[in-house]
């Protein structure tokens, strides 16, 4: 399979304007969007928004733009769909179904060279990855286990270098089944949740496996941390470390304050304590899970020992930035310690794509 001609023929689809593009920029009905993010407000600068559509926000404006319900949009409104992370799927199905029939993809938008909009940085950062690697994206192709990995990898893909829904209709957001996959066989593991934010994979993973040995959760925001231990208070060997994990011990700056994409950056806000796993834990391991916004990598080179000592299976998220899998795989495979390799995906967007490893 040739990946980089794959992602050409996608990029060719979404080059010409649309119809609806020109509509658009002809119209002049109210303009809204659907999604709170950096192409929304990109959107907004280039065709200024009555309104910015959520359903659930109570405050009544975001970023100084209007927050409306899809209840009080005109018929013959323009709505722009920027939800690309989750649930574009779903979003073009709930607008439709509220009969908002002039909704456009952000994707037309961005193709369109008078729409004046950029394409999201996701779309640019993929169609470069696959210009420089796409023979070794070829290579992870050929070597994954099963036909479904195959199609994810080649789906989000596709969609990653385009931001058209239309390559994820086929999926459902499925988040709570992360790391649950059949071929994982759970049996009497000691299980590594690095990234553990408020406990609730380490919660499924005692509920579901309940023959579990321990359960090892890694999570540096103490505010996620306060509220993992108390939703697994009632849980056996269960351990708690209020630190992240890297591929050397320290300090790093930190965002505190995202929720579940709490994570490492330059413009963190506070400083947290790193240590790597191999340091951290000195007992056996048998799986390692790992959703660490971009720093997974790291955080396996710090794992280096127990992978290559006792082989544990691995789950391990490449979807944060475009090189992930990519380099996440080499690594991996690079021990030579026969892992098959499965890739899954657990949204209709760019999120929330899981590698795994197992022997």
């Amino acid at each position: 399979m040739d990946i980089k001609r794959i992602a050409e023929e996608a990029i060719s689809s979404v080059q010409a304007a649309s119809p609806a593009v020109r509509a658009f920029q002809a119209s002049h009905a109210a303009r809204y969007a659907i999604g709170r993010n950096t192409d929304t407000l990109n959107v907004h600068r280039a065709w200024p928004l009555a309104g910015v559509i959520d359903d659930f926000l109570s405050e009544p404006t975001w970023q100084g733009i209007p927050i409306v319900r899809t209840r009080d949009i005109r018929p013959d409104a323009w709505i722009v769909n920027c939800s690309t992370s989750i649930s574009p799927v779903a979003v073009q199905r709930h607008l439709s179904g509220a009969g908002l029939q002039n909704v456009l993809g952000l994707h037309e938008l961005s193709a369109c060279p008078s729409g004046n909009v950029p394409w999201p940085s996701f779309v640019q950062d993929q169609r470069d990855e696959i210009a420089l690697h796409g023979q070794a994206w070829s290579e992870i192709y050929a070597t994954l286990e099963d036909a479904r990995s195959r199609q994810v990898l080649l789906d989000v893909l596709r969609y990653r270098v385009t931001a058209d829904p239309a390559y994820m209709q086929g999926y459902d957001v499925a988040i709570q089944e992360q790391y649950f996959e059949e071929f994982m066989d759970y049996r009497e593991e000691t299980f590594i949740d690095a990234g553990g934010f408020d406990g609730d994979t380490a919660q499924a993973f005692a509920d579901r496996y309940p023959d579990y040995r321990k359960i090892i959760v890694f999570e540096p925001s103490e505010k996620n941390m306060q509220s993992a231990t108390r939703r697994l208070a009632s849980y056996r060997d269960i351990e708690f470390r209020t630190t992240g994990l890297s591929d050397t011990p320290g300090a790093l700056p930190f965002d505190p304050d995202t929720g579940s994409a709490s994570s490492v950056t330059a413009s963190g806000s506070s400083m947290i304590i790193v240590e790597t796993l191999d340091a951290a834990v000195t007992e056996p391991v048998s799986v390692i899970k790992m959703d660490l916004e971009g720093w997974e990598l790291k955080a396996l080179h710090g794992s280096r020992s127990h992978i290559t000592r006792e082989k544990p299976k691995l789950a391990i998220a490449v979807y944060h930035a475009a090189p992930d899998l990519r380099l996440i795989h080499r690594y991996v495979q690079g021990f030579g310690l026969g892992y098959k390799c499965y890739l899954r995906h657990y949204t209709q967007g760019w999120s929330e794509t899981v590698m795994y490893f197992v022997r």
